[in-house]
């Protein structure tokens, strides 16, 4: 006989229960991006007033050598001597590691001295530590499980690259795709986007200005620009996949040939301080969010991707703290306004073009790089950004920022090497089957 009674009750349990989770996520979702928020805007703060008193003091620079000595001191004593940086958060969401609140307040100061001080580094990298890690010691001071653990990462993240950021959809989406390439984090997508608006209103509440760009030519959906966006976008991807070989490779040379960690930040900070009197100014210290900007209005010259590059993969090599993702865009803006003209591209589309690209092939998310294409710029281009973040997510290939990041989904598909196999003899097989 059927049991009516027992679905029914099923029916209501379930119900209640996905009422009660909902309801749970949107007082927890709002908390963490209230207080995620706040510590968010007091870092922008920060950074925002000590960077405009290194723009009216340039000999601050010269400070740059003790500023590292005292950053690898603090990890060094707070027992952080071999820091993840920003995969200890995907590792925390991923395997649950844990996050301690100390590392927050770490990265909070170290971020600030790199920044006052000169050296090249972002700041949304530095947010997923602190989001990330001040909710995970809010999860454990409530006591939540292994799974809800993970969520509130999340939310953390999702709360402090909103307050900073200014795009709170981007930021939420890119939470939940970061952690692992192929697969998204559907059940957190309530609790991410609630902490992520909630930090938003709270960061523009208190004056922090989303960040936006104007492109000042969009041009209509031809089947001529798409031929030309199509190149354009796999020199972008290329573009991304070089970012990405010299920030790591210049991290490993440096910690190969320098294992002292005291050493090796003087002599990155020696560097950095030849390159920036070699400069004669230091539009490539600190996020250079100007020179973004500038982008959009001005064709930019060619060295200026190489030369923030490389000013970025000497800080961040040689142990100063913060993030990577804003010299992403700088390199993504800079390149494609100048690497525009061969491609017949406005320059100001080529810019736009090139930073979403640059930030889908370094991060591996081009679902959470489209939502900030719509964020940053309007829905006008939409097509085009759809189809430049998918070419760059393809070409980029299985590298990126993040080593910790799980590639589901290899993008590799050897169609000519699969073909030539199953055209071989049987009695002569490829080296590659011998070894199988």
């Amino acid at each position: 006989m059927y049991d009516y009674k027992g679905k029914i009750q099923n029916y209501f349990k379930d119900t209640w229960s996905s009422l009660g989770t909902l309801v749970f996520w949107l007082i927890a979702g709002s908390v963490t991006g209230a207080v995620v928020g706040l510590v968010g805007v007091g870092f922008h703060y920060a950074i925002a007033s000590l960077t405009g008193i290194r723009n009216e003091h340039n000999s601050v620079i010269f400070l740059l050598p003790l500023g590292g000595l005292l950053v690898v001191w603090l990890y060094k004593a707070a027992g952080f001597e071999k820091d993840k940086g920003t995969n200890a958060v995907i590792l925390a969401v991923r395997e649950n590691e844990e996050l301690p609140f100390r590392r927050a307040v770490l990265i909070f100061v170290s971020t600030v001295i790199t920044h006052f001080l000169g050296g090249s580094s972002g700041r949304e990298g530095a947010a997923l530590q602190i989001g990330g890690s001040l909710a995970a010691s809010g999860s454990r001071l409530i006591k939540q499980g292994e799974k809800q653990s993970k969520m509130f990462v999340m939310c953390g993240m999702s709360a402090c690259f909103s307050a900073l950021f200014g795009t709170p959809v981007t930021a939420a989406i890119f939470s939940i795709e970061v952690i692992s390439v192929g697969i998204m984090h559907y059940s957190a997508i309530i609790p991410c986007v609630v902490s992520a608006i909630t930090a938003y209103e709270i960061s523009t509440g208190l004056g922090v200005v989303p960040t936006s760009f104007s492109i000042r030519m969009v041009p209509e959906l031809h089947e001529i620009t798409i031929l030309k966006v199509i190149p354009f976008a796999v020199a972008c991807a290329l573009a991304s996949r070089f970012f990405c070989f010299i920030i790591h490779r210049i991290k490993h040379i440096m910690q190969g040939y320098i294992p002292n960690p005291y050493i090796r930040v003087l002599t990155g900070s020696a560097i950095i301080i030849a390159l920036t009197l070699a400069v004669g100014d230091q539009r490539f210290n600190g996020a250079g969010g100007d020179i973004i900007t500038q982008s959009f209005s001005v064709k930019m010259a060619f060295y200026y991707w190489i030369l923030k590059l490389l000013f970025t993969a000497v800080t961040l090599g040689c142990g100063f703290k913060g993030g990577e993702i804003v010299p992403a865009f700088f390199v993504g803006a800079t390149f494609g306004s100048f690497a525009s003209e061969f491609f017949g591209i406005n320059y100001s589309f080529g810019a736009g073009l090139g930073l979403i690209a640059l930030f889908c092939g370094a991060t591996n998310c081009p679902v959470a790089s489209l939502l900030m294409s719509i964020e940053l710029f309007g829905v006008e281009a939409i097509p085009y950004f759809a189809l430049i973040c998918g070419i760059a997510y393809l070409v980029s290939g299985d590298t990126g920022l993040y080593g910790e990041q799980k590639i589901m989904y290899s993008r590799k598909m050897p169609v000519f090497i699969n073909r030539t196999l199953r055209n071989r003899k049987p009695e002569q097989p490829s080296e590659d089957v011998q070894k199988k």
